[in-house]
């Protein structure tokens, strides 16, 4: 899909936003938030609407965690930087952040799930929980 050269202010500050945060998860709240601090408003739906232009250009990812948690979008630009085969995401059940990883042995896992089993991963939904390891230290 062609990408439209013409930018509103409210999408160049989006943009700015994705920018200073590129390869981090967040949400639409958290770009609310971002503004609302800085005493620039920025309405939700215009975020979210923004937010999906990008997916269908496939600027941003969307990652849907599950049906209690909001929608997690990361910019990644131009270009997807990391090999989806092998993305997956973990998320702490105590501080609820969202990290993804890259790691060979779990898309072992993955391959092994669709050869001896069938079943094909979606790494975009799947996400392991558990607790990140700043939680655990703070025990």
């Amino acid at each position: 899909m062609q990408k439209s050269a013409y930018r509103t202010k409210q999408q160049e500050l989006i943009f700015s936003y994705l920018e200073e945060t590129k390869g981090s998860h967040f949400t639409a709240e958290d770009i609310r938030v971002y503004f609302e601090r800085r005493q620039i408003t920025l309405g939700i739906a215009t975020i979210y609407r923004q937010l999906e232009k990008l997916v269908t250009e496939g600027q941003v990812q969307k990652y849907y965690i599950d049906e209690h948690s909001a929608s997690c979008f990361e910019y990644t630009g131009e270009k997807v930087s990391y090999d989806a085969e092998k993305h997956f995401h973990l998320k702490c059940q105590n501080c609820g952040k969202l990290f993804h990883v890259e790691c060979e042995e779990l898309a072992e896992i993955a391959e092994h799930l669709k050869c001896e089993h069938g079943f094909e991963l979606n790494p975009f939904r799947t996400v392991f929980y558990g607790i990140c390891k700043d939680c655990t230290q703070v025990k």
